[in-house]
């Protein structure tokens, strides 16, 4: 279905910024403009779970594990390939299942776990 599509001109990077848009109009907003630690604004690589702030690679020390990787297509650093894209759609789904959804005591809609799926599968092949 994606596979043949070249995907910095597909829909699916499109999707995650809406999302993030989206988290921002309910009052969720993450910032990624900077590392909550170091206030580097560069080499930014992570989102901190529990504030949704960026935090940068060399930063990241010992909470490395805990931090959700942050794809440098969102931070105007590199290609929305199917990686990138699988790492988008995870950050967005951890914040819309724990703050939009959640709250409401429901989960995320099977079709956004099933296209998470789908991009997952398509990322690993070669």
């Amino acid at each position: 279905m994606l596979a043949g599509i070249a995907i910095e001109n597909a829909a699916l990077p499109a999707l995650i910024v809406w999302e993030l848009e989206l988290l921002r109009s309910l009052g969720f907003g993450l910032d990624l403009s900077s590392c909550a630690l170091s206030g580097a604004t560069s080499g930014l690589a992570f989102v901190s779970p529990k504030t949704g702030r960026a935090v940068a690679e060399a930063a990241a020390g010992i909470w490395r594990e805990r931090l959700l990787p942050l794809p440098a297509f969102l931070v105007d650093e590199g290609p929305a390939d199917m990686a990138a894209c699988r790492e988008g759609l995870h950050l967005t789904g951890y914040f819309l299942a724990r703050d939009a959804f959640g709250q409401r005591h429901r989960p995320l809609p099977q079709s956004r776990l099933l296209l998470y799926e789908l991009v997952s599968d398509l990322s690993q092949r070669p």
